[in-house]
């Protein structure tokens, strides 16, 4: 399946798409109102059934919201983890993962533009796969990883590089600089993910382009360590890192500016499209 977040006429729901239609389950499972409410209740079959009687749309109609908009849920982004990427970045490979949080105001969803701020022009494109946890669990070993994942999802991690220089949680969190979507695709869609091929293009060039088993760091491994850290809940995600290819590294620097257009696209999962647009906003005090 296919589970998305959207707005329909001013109102947050959730449903599945299937081709060009958006099937509205915001009301058809009882206890339901949002995705991450129906991966708490571990309804997934549910939302299979009720979608045979439940509203539909067309896609072209809604209007995507990150794939979980829930305030309340967590994402733990990961750095460096594809081997290529801390070679261009000259950083040796890490003994244990390097983590920051993504702030829920950093994400916008699919078709939605995503804001270079007003302070920096050194604003740079992550693509990335993100893992979405559907069973909460403490301590789980890494061999009991894919028990507690619902499925993946898309990331552009925008990332402020002169900011990002002396705090990363300014650089990664600026509002409305990242993108999450489109949508959640089932963890049993994905035969095997480390054959999914992870794609960012900006303005129709491809800028990276790796596969997810590039990875150093396994998904058992990366679940077994955050939830030693805090008990993962459903609707949390971990986003896997970025392949090489990022603007800041080429030579000359590629950063994004108002009216660019990035796709990040991965086998399987879809394509997580925005335009990029200038914020609308004073310069503050430090510029």
């Amino acid at each position: 399946m296919k589970l998305a977040s959207v707005i329909i006429q001013g109102k947050s729901t959730f449903g599945l798409v299937e081709g060009d239609e958006f099937v509205d389950l915001g009301s058809a499972i009882e206890g339901c109102p949002d995705l991450r409410s129906l991966l708490a209740r571990g309804a997934l079959q549910q939302a299979r059934q009720a979608a045979a009687g439940a509203p539909r749309h067309a896609l072209s109609t809604v209007a995507f919201a990150p794939t979980i908009p829930d305030t309340g849920a967590r994402m733990f982004a990961l750095g460096w983890s594809y081997g290529d990427h801390m070679a261009e970045t000259g950083k040796a490979p890490p003994e244990k993962p390097f983590l920051f949080s993504k702030h829920p105001q950093s994400l916008v969803g699919h078709g939605q533009p995503i804001v270079r701020p007003a302070v920096s022009e050194r604003f740079d494109y992550e693509g990335e796969i993100a893992i979405v946890i559907g069973k909460a669990g403490r301590h789980i070993a890494a061999e009991d990883a894919m028990q507690h994942i619902a499925g993946y999802t898309l990331m552009m991690d925008g990332s402020v590089r002169d900011w990002q220089q002396h705090s990363v949680t300014a650089g990664k969190n600026f509002d409305r600089s990242s993108a999450y979507g489109p949508w959640l695709t089932t963890a049993d869609e994905i035969a095997d993910p480390g054959e999914i091929m992870l794609t960012t293009r900006l303005n129709g060039e491809i800028m990276q382009q790796d596969q997810f088993s590039s990875m150093v760091w396994g998904l058992g491994a990366l679940v077994a360590y955050v939830s030693t850290i805090t008990e993962l809940q459903p609707g949390d995600s971990i986003s896997t890192g970025t392949p090489a290819g990022v603007g800041h590294k080429r030579k000359p620097p590629v950063f994004m500016k108002p009216g660019d257009f990035l796709e990040v696209e991965a086998t399987g999962l879809g394509t997580l499209a925005n335009r990029v647009i200038e914020e609308d906003g004073r310069q503050g005090l430090f510029t």
